[in-house]
C-alpha cells in the first residue's frame, strides 16, 4: 500500500509539472527552421529547396513563442522537394508544392537518415544500408529498416513550410 501511495503521489508531481515545449511534437501551425548551415534557425521557404534534393534537416518552431521543438531528436524533420507529379498519391496528400517531410530516424536502429542519393532521388540512412523512397512515402526500398519513414503533413503559406498534423506513422525505430 505504501509503494501504492508513493507512486500516485509521483503521478500527481509529473502530471503537475509543466511540459518543455522544446520537446513536444510538431503541432499544426509550427513553422519549420533550418538545423545547419547559414541559415540555421530561419523559417523554411518552399524556394530555398532545391528541386529534386537534396534533402535539408529542419525542426518544427512555435510561431507564437518561436520555440524550436529540438529537445528530442525524433522531431528532426527531412525535408525535400520534388515534382508534385512524381509523387504517389498518399505522398502528394501529405504534401505542398511538391514538399514532402519524413522523420529524419531509421526505422531500423535509429539511426539519422543523413545521406541524398541523387542517381535514384533516394533517402539512405549510413548505418545499415536502409533506403527511402520519398516519393512514395518513404517506402522502404532496400536495406533492414522494417517500415517506412513517418510522414509529417505539410501546407504553405506565403511560401512558408507549416506542420500541417501530426506524423503518419511511428518515429523511429521503437514503438514510442
Amino acid at each position: 500500500m505504501l509503494g501504492l501511495g508513493v507512486s500516485w503521489s509521483f503521478l500527481d508531481v509529473a502530471a503537475a509539472a509543466p511540459k518543455d515545449p522544446a520537446a513536444a511534437r510538431p503541432t499544426p501551425g509550427d513553422r519549420l527552421v533550418f538545423v545547419l548551415g547559414d541559415k540555421k534557425g530561419q523559417v523554411v521557404k518552399v524556394e530555398d529547396l532545391t528541386l529534386e534534393g537534396p534533402q535539408e534537416l529542419a525542426y518544427p518552431m512555435d510561431p507564437a513563442t518561436k520555440v524550436v521543438r529540438d529537445a528530442s531528436r525524433l522531431n528532426q524533420v527531412l525535408l525535400i522537394r520534388l515534382d508534385p507529379a512524381e509523387l504517389a498519391p498518399d505522398a502528394r496528400a501529405n504534401a505542398a508544392d511538391g514538399v514532402v517531410a519524413y522523420s529524419a530516424i531509421c526505422t531500423h536502429q535509429g539511426c539519422d537518415v543523413s545521406q541524398w542519393k541523387p542517381d535514384t532521388k533516394m533517402l539512405l540512412c549510413v548505418c545499415h544500408g536502409s533506403e527511402y523512397d520519398p516519393r512514395d512515402r518513404a517506402k522502404v526500398t532496400f536495406g533492414p529498416a522494417p517500415r517506412r519513414l513517418a510522414m509529417l503533413p505539410v501546407k504553405t503559406d506565403g511560401g512558408v513550410v507549416i506542420v500541417a498534423g501530426p506524423f503518419k506513422g511511428k518515429v523511429g525505430f521503437m514503438d514510442l
